[in-house]
């Protein structure tokens, strides 16, 4: 198989970036440079694995799990179908966490997935410490590896719980931030997503009615667990800002911060309680 050939049959199946998936599956099976298969088109890359990867992506299984990880802010993550694929959005929270977390900060990350922000937190935040949930085993399974690989599994605390429910952080714990990225699709639109996407955890996804109801929850529940001086940070969908907003002030906390990503959309919400 060529790598003219690998760009014309991701085509046909309708993948956005063909040129660009092929590049990446022939620097992972066949240890080619992304760099290097443009000088040389007509190469016979063939093997059984890349041939087996190749299927898999012309039924538009999620590229990000067939390489088994993915970059995310300066780390590399494994990623499974227990677990949503980072992406560059959520970056923009990382980002803000780095920025605003006083020194020797304890935080809390809910709905945890992959480990991915609070591990490039705390792997750029070396004074802090972490704690965080998520509902499934085989998800924490996969974060606990990337804490272990990232070289933070000292600093990161792993739970399994239910953020839908009081109770899921320890009535004692205290935290100087609680970020999380929950699901935040309405159940309505779910179907609607790419394939790609709908290969993905529909857990990790599935907002509820509104979209909303991770948020109300982790707002309700996660005030009292906040230091004096603490704050929510989520990401939130494009089109969500109006109605975070009015949900941190139902929650009494009258400041919302949006913050945009580069593409110019509402993706992050920094809320102080009052």
């Amino acid at each position: 198989m060529t790598y003219q050939d690998l760009c014309a049959r991701l085509k046909q199946a309708n993948i956005d970036s063909p040129e660009w998936d092929a590049a990446l599956l022939l620097e992972h099976f066949c240890k080619v440079h992304p760099s290097a298969v443009g000088l040389e088109p007509t190469a016979d890359y063939s093997s059984q694995a890349l041939e087996k990867a190749v299927k898999q992506r012309e039924a538009r299984f999620p590229l990000q799990y067939i390489l088994g990880e993915w970059s995310f802010y300066r780390q590399t993550y494994e990623v499974t179908p227990d677990c949503l694929i980072p992406r560059s959005d959520t970056e923009i929270l990382v980002e803000e966490a780095i920025r605003r977390l006083p020194h020797g900060a304890h935080f809390a990350d809910l709905c945890t997935g992959s480990g991915c922000i609070a591990i490039s937190t705390l792997c750029e935040r070396p004074d802090t410490t972490a704690y965080a949930i998520d509902k499934f085993v085989a998800t924490l399974a996969v974060a606990m590896r990337n804490a272990s690989k990232n070289g933070v599994a000292d600093r990161l605390s792993l739970s399994v719980a239910d953020v839908l429910k009081d109770g899921a952080l320890p009535s004692e714990m205290q935290f100087d931030a609680i970020l999380s990225n929950p699901p935040y699709i309405r159940t309505g639109v779910v179907g609607e997503l790419a394939p790609e996407v709908l290969a993905e955890p529909a857990a990790a996804l599935d907002g509820g009615a509104d979209g909303l109801l991770f948020y109300r929850a982790i707002l309700q529940n996660g005030k009292k667990h906040l230091k004096s001086g603490g704050f929510f940070l989520f990401e939130i969908g494009f089109d969500q800002a109006e109605d975070i907003t009015r949900l941190a002030k139902e929650a009494g906390c009258p400041t919302c911060q949006i913050i945009k990503d580069l593409s110019g959309n509402d993706r992050v919400a920094w809320i102080p309680p009052a």
